[in-house]
């Protein structure tokens, strides 16, 4: 199945149904009166989080959605028939946000969490609601209210405990593959690692989490650069950062490398660079990334920094590594939801016409 991120589409909710203008007629029964029924309330458009759905690649195809109208009042005091529902569902972890502001209508973080997008339409009164001593036949009757009607951009943010940062080639795909069940593409050149990968790491029979792989950052990602700056916003919930460094080109100089990817993770989020973090030289069955690696130890170490060596082919250090991330994990809560209401960073508000006056005669508007 495809993986798909991001997505916009456009949901209505239904319209109500309109007010019926009906008279009783029935034999030997003069003036009878209004028996008009109230039209039905349209249906909502509803949003739930589903732990069995993986992607929002159905809606990359389907970018419109609409919930049924309420039906029309009628006459004998029959009301219409309220509209069903639409129910859309989408991944854990999807944030839905309102494109025209940038708010952020709610961030869907635990399956069967579920929010109302948009809000079907109120039924329009009949006319034996308007009957009064004055005005004992009412020739008049409620259309039904339109429903709402927005365009929303959902945004999957996976959930995951840790989430692996590097350059490309360093062996993140080779490393979440040796600790886990997860099958990411390896191959020996760059940006082998399209989409983010998941996987569960088991420490022992009780304790276990949830690790996340990105396609590999470059020099320049928070500008655009590469594949990896339009998959970070998957790392923002973890809890913990696996940085893996390994020399490539004959370069050894790995706290350069260290300082350039920290560099770019800082300037798209400042507070995912404060996260906690375990940082590993991979690859160390290779000499030359060995040398490296006991090279920059002593470094690394005067920064307050403990460098792990690790070798996912030949599983040296691999445990080492991961008690080191489970420590981690126990003792960091997991990052707060976003708030509805919230904005958005790169939108810029429209400004929005005021409310108009949509009062009316309504009997239930009545205190």
């Amino acid at each position: 199945m495809k993986f798909i991120d991001e997505v916009e589409i456009f949901v209505s909710a239904g319209d109500g149904g309109r007010g019926a203008v009906s008279f009783r007629r029935e034999a030997h029964v003069p003036f009878g009166g209004p028996d008009g029924g109230d039209g039905g309330r349209g249906g909502d458009v509803v949003i739930v989080a589903d732990p069995g759905v993986n992607t929002l690649v159905e809606y990359r195809f389907r970018p419109r959605w609409e919930a049924q109208r309420g039906e029309h009042g009628m006459g004998s005091d029959c009301n219409g028939k309220g509209g069903e529902d639409r129910e859309l569902k989408v991944p854990v972890g999807t944030v839905i946000i309102a494109s025209e502001t940038g708010t952020v209508l709610a961030d869907l973080h635990t399956a069967g969490a579920r929010v109302v997008a948009a809000k079907g339409g109120r039924g329009g009164l009949g006319n034996m609601n308007f009957a009064t001593p004055w005005d004992r036949a009412p020739r008049h009757a409620q259309p039904g209210e339109p429903g709402d009607k927005i365009k929303l951009r959902m945004e999957l943010r996976l959930l995951a405990d840790v989430g692996i940062l590097g350059f490309p080639n360093v062996g993140k795909s080779t490393f979440i593959a040796a600790v886990s069940r997860a099958k990411p593409k390896i191959a020996d050149y760059p940006f082998t690692t399209l989409v983010p990968n998941l996987g569960v790491v088991r420490i022992d029979e009780l304790r276990s989490f949830l690790m996340a792989d990105i396609p590999g950052i470059i020099s320049g990602a928070a500008q655009g650069a590469g594949l990896g700056i339009r998959f970070l916003k998957h790392v923002e919930r973890t809890r913990v950062l696996l940085h893996l460094l390994t020399m490539q080109h004959d370069d050894m100089d790995l706290e350069a490398r260290f300082d350039t990817l920290m560099r770019e993770v800082e300037q798209f989020d400042p507070e995912l660079a404060k996260r906690p973090q375990v940082v590993a030289v991979s690859q160390i069955d290779l000499p030359d990334t060995r040398a490296a690696w006991e090279l920059a130890a002593p470094a690394f170490a005067a920064r307050g920094i403990k460098l792990y060596g690790v070798s996912a082919v030949t599983g040296e250090g691999v445990r080492e590594v991961l008690f080191a991330l489970d420590a981690l994990v126990q003792k960091t809560p997991a990052p707060p939801p976003l708030e509805p209401g919230s904005r958005m960073e790169g939108f810029s508000p429209d400004e929005l016409e005021p409310d108009a006056d949509t009062s009316d005669d309504d009997p239930r508007d009545e205190a």
